[in-house]
């Protein structure tokens, strides 16, 4: 049981701007950069679009095409998280270690950094013990170390950021020998449930470590991490 239980985020819009918050209520401008290119995937439907002006008609109108504008915002997000999860070139993380962890949780507890490990299973923008945040809001620098069952050259790193999105400053793989290579070192665009999608030309080496690197204050509040995929093939 957890001393301060965690309190959901709600108010989406002001989400995207800020982490996740804790209640005691009972619940790339200057940034460095490497070859790598980074983006999130297509937006959640929460942050859909609002439908292009209606010409001239009735209320109804407006609202119906406001409403198949959503539909198919929030079909576009459905596919493309499915498209992730399902791609023949990704795994997910078997072992995770991290640099804190909220109310130093450990094995699978919740916000362990083992709840980084294995496929998503946070569905909705919120603080959730089934992803991991660090011991404190708003310390600094926090980082997640993840191992993957098979090395492979890799092309992509994945971030599934859950809450308080938007504050992976760095992202390494290692190989064979341990050496850490920074594949990419910038600012994170990602906002609400959704990847940070970093890609970089494949490795010469083979990895399954990798590492994420956050500035918890960059964005207030809890950041959290649901998981984290590498892809890279055999060859």
């Amino acid at each position: 049981m957890k001393i301060h239980p965690k309190l959901i985020c709600s108010f989406l819009p002001l989400l995207l701007l800020s982490g996740c918050k804790k209640s005691t209520s009972t619940q790339e401008s200057g940034a460095v950069k490497s070859p790598a290119t980074t983006n999130a995937a297509p937006p959640p439907p929460a942050s859909a679009p609002n439908a292009p002006s209606a010409a001239p008609g009735t209320v109804a109108d407006a609202g119906a095409s406001a409403e198949t504008s959503a539909k198919m915002a929030a079909a576009e997000w459905a596919l493309k998280q499915d498209e992730i999860k399902s791609d023949p070139n990704g795994q997910w993380a078997i072992q995770a270690t991290a640099s804190s962890t909220y109310n130093d949780a450990q094995g699978t507890s919740g916000w362990s950094a083992n709840q980084a490990t294995g496929p998503p299973n946070v569905d909705k923008y919120a603080d959730d013990g089934a992803a991991w945040t660090s011991k404190t809001p708003d310390g600094g620098i926090e980082w997640l170390d993840l191992k993957y069952p098979k090395p492979v050259h890799a092309t992509e790193v994945r971030v599934r950021e859950s809450c308080g999105s938007g504050a992976v400053i760095k992202v390494e793989v290692f190989d064979e020998q341990g050496g850490a290579h920074a594949v990419w070192q910038g600012n994170d665009p990602t906002t609400g449930l959704n990847y940070l999608m970093v890609k970089f030309p494949k490795t010469t080496f083979k990895t399954d470590r990798v590492k994420v690197t956050l500035a918890t204050n960059v964005v207030p509040g809890w950041n959290e991490v649901d998981a984290v995929q590498l892809v890279g093939t055999d060859q």
